[in-house]
């Protein structure tokens, strides 16, 4: 994982907590409206990926009950983790790429609006993704998957195809980089990667018109199954983002300069809004920065966010970073993960950070992004989150125009009943999330996230709700 260069020790600081009293007066406890919802309070839990699904992409009865959890503790809303699109083997990761998805996700929606008393609005985050693959063993890359042009073989004086491959693994590193060339050195040292700009591969050329269609039938069956809302993932290292990212230098009308390379985003939420009732609301979660060299800046995101509040999104949540372009090299046999490298690290900062520190890191580009929104005319709300975990620093961000919603994933992890307890003048109960990143670590190893500060309390061999090697607990303890 990526270390910023200062080592400085930060320590989670929630602040004074509020009475009951001073709960209800709180910006924080107040309702708002997004689009044709009304949320009890401004607490938002943002998507996150459990590894919970079944093998197949269904919604089995480990990310029902770990929804369930979310929802004891009363959010104003819920949005379930990236779930697929397409209806292709995603490992245990939710999908949503055909009818026979709709039955599991229906049973989920009804256990949160069971937990929450039908406080919680529940949406789904719905995601495209581009091929990765493993990084490979040098040998093998190059014996078997490069494909061989002129170039190496005048580079390697050879002409046959097996004495072309075997000088090119006797070739030092240093060489080698050189003669495959950025591409082919990224898929040896990296893996294999796909691009919204490989316009050479057909099935790259025609996104934009496969996408809205596959983004609108998903989005028809999220409401079959009863879910309040759309959010479209155009964050992080997915194809949507790679749309709109300033890289994309697509010349078909989908690249280049802001107003083509937000023209697919557009058409996909058009489609969307098209596909589904009014009564269900529908926006997207986007990048406040990309912070790669290259990448959009926050008057990219401010753009952006005007942009997509002209079109009538119900809402507009922000991250940060994320990205495959900065992240570190994975392992041979492993695949790169978009929050190992420096952007990575915006998104998901630990307690040992630099001068910044982890928490907040998002709030003055939001800032920055709403005033966008409403200097255009438009009163879209601004979900933001990042590093929250105490109802002070919450409340301070709604007062300085920060956000008109606070989302906390980390912290909701750690205390899925926080907002809760908050609310009831309970605050001093609050488990405080130390920001280790130690559930972020088990999302990177593809395994059933948990918090190290609950998941081996009260753990009793042959308990039922275990992880698959049966060392730690999936949900946590109950409050009350």
């Amino acid at each position: 994982m990526f270390k910023p260069a200062e080592r400085i020790v930060h320590r989670a600081d929630p602040g004074p907590w509020p009475d009951a009293e001073a709960a209800a007066r709180s910006r924080l406890f107040s309702p708002v409206q997004v689009g044709p919802l009304t949320l009890a309070t401004r607490t938002w839990i943002p998507a996150m990926v459990p590894w919970r699904a079944t093998p197949d992409g269904e919604a089995g009865p480990d990310v029902i009950d770990w929804y369930a959890r979310f929802a004891k503790g009363r959010p104003g809303a819920i949005v379930i983790e990236a779930t697929g699109i397409r209806d292709v083997p995603s490992g245990p990761l939710l999908r949503i790429g055909d009818d026979r998805f709709v039955p599991g996700l229906a049973k989920l929606v009804e256990a949160v609006r069971e937990a929450s008393g039908g406080e919680t609005k529940l949406l789904i985050q719905l995601i495209d993704f581009l091929a990765i693959k493993r990084r490979p063993d040098r040998a093998t890359f190059l014996s078997r998957f490069l494909a061989l042009t002129d170039r190496h073989r005048e580079a390697t004086g050879e002409t046959a195809d097996d004495a072309v491959r075997a000088a090119l693994i006797a070739m030092p590193d240093g060489q080698l980089r050189e003669v495959l060339g950025p591409r082919d050195w990224e898929s040896l040292a990296q893996g294999f990667r796909e691009r919204v700009t490989d316009v050479d591969k057909p099935h790259i050329a025609q996104l934009p018109h496969v996408l809205p269609g596959l983004f609108a039938a998903a989005a028809a069956r999220a409401e079959a199954a009863g879910f309040d809302g759309i959010e479209l993932h155009y964050a992080h290292a997915y194809t949507m983002a790679s749309f709109l990212s300033a890289r994309n230098d697509r010349q078909d009308g989908y690249g280049g300069a802001r107003e083509d390379r937000i023209r697919l985003p557009l058409e996909v939420y058009r489609a969307v809004r098209a596909a589904v009732s009014p009564s269900l609301a529908v926006g997207c979660r986007f990048l406040a920065e990309e912070c790669i060299p290259g990448g959009n800046k926050v008057e990219d995101a401010a753009w952006f966010g005007a942009a997509f509040a002209r079109a009538g999104m119900d809402f507009l949540s922000l991250s940060r970073g994320g990205k495959f372009e900065d992240a570190l090299q994975p392992k041979t046999g492993e695949a790169a993960y978009p929050y190992t490298g420096p952007s990575g690290y915006e998104c998901m900062p630990a307690y040992i950070s630099d001068a910044r520190g982890p928490y907040g890191r998002n709030r003055a580009a939001a800032r920055t992004i709403r005033t966008a929104v409403h200097d255009a005319g438009f009163a879209t709300p601004i979900i933001t989150a990042g590093g929250v975990h105490g109802f002070a620093q919450a409340e301070a961000m709604l007062a300085a125009g920060e956000a008109d919603i606070v989302g906390a994933a980390r912290q909701s992890l750690a205390d899925p009943d926080w907002f809760l307890k908050a609310r009831l003048g309970r605050g001093g109960e609050v488990r405080t999330c130390e920001f280790s990143n130690y559930c972020e670590g088990l999302d990177q190893k593809h395994k059933q996230v948990t918090c190290k500060l609950w998941d081996r309390q009260g753990l009793t061999p042959g308990m039922v709700g275990l992880s698959r090697d049966e060392k730690r607990r999936l949900t946590a303890p109950l409050w009350i």
